[in-house]
């Protein structure tokens, strides 16, 4: 398999001159993340990771109060602890939590800027943190591509944007043992649309 036009260490580098930009250039708000309420349907003592979190507006703002949010990014994990929520530095490929530890996950924006190989990786990793019955809501990208696009948001940063459609994306949850509830498109922050997905990790027998 060919590699990848950037790789993980230069989508670190570059998320810490994007942070910021992006932050400030889109919506908080909008119909996905009203999906977390809707759909998720958490109560207070839940547990949520949020994979890319960058400064958690978005995400860890609508997630119960004892979530954590993770970004490869130094600069994404100094914004959201900036606005009161708690985040870590980290791979969505190696996630550094425990087995079984959270009741859903969630991944708006971020799956798309790993790596097309490594994205079963980041599916097993969420099934393996996630609680039986636990729940998983991710922003997929459409279409089957890996490109890079140059000057993103107005900077001189380059972002990788991979992904093997939505349909393979399924196929991939459903090998790591996720099964997929729906696939809908939803608006974008920016102005546009894209596919999500709603999965579950089944309950024990």
């Amino acid at each position: 398999m060919p590699e990848p036009p950037m790789d993980r260490a230069a989508v670190r580098d570059a998320w810490d001159v994007l942070s910021e930009p992006y932050t400030a250039m889109r919506d908080p708000d909008g119909p996905d993340a009203a999906l977390i309420e809707s759909e998720l349907a958490l109560g207070p003592d839940d547990r949520a990771l949020d994979l890319g979190c960058s400064d958690g507006a978005r995400t860890l703002a609508n997630l119960p109060p004892g979530s954590v949010g993770l970004d490869v990014s130094r600069r994404g994990c100094e914004l959201a602890r900036d606005d009161g929520h708690r985040a870590i530095q980290g791979e969505m490929t190696a996630l550094p939590v425990a087995d079984n530890a959270v009741d859903a996950v969630t991944a708006y924006h971020a799956i798309f800027h790993v790596p097309r190989a490594d994205h079963e990786a980041v599916y097993r990793e969420v099934a393996r943190v996630l609680r039986p019955g636990g729940q998983f809501l991710a922003t997929v990208g459409s279409g089957q591509s890996e490109s890079v696009r140059r000057g993103w948001l107005g900077t001189d940063a380059s972002m990788l944007f991979s992904t093997p459609g939505p349909e393979a994306t399924a196929d991939l949850l459903d090998e790591v043992g996720l099964e997929v509830r729906w696939q809908r498109r939803v608006s974008d922050p920016f102005g546009g649309s894209v596919p999500m997905v709603l999965a579950a990790l089944p309950e024990s027998p």
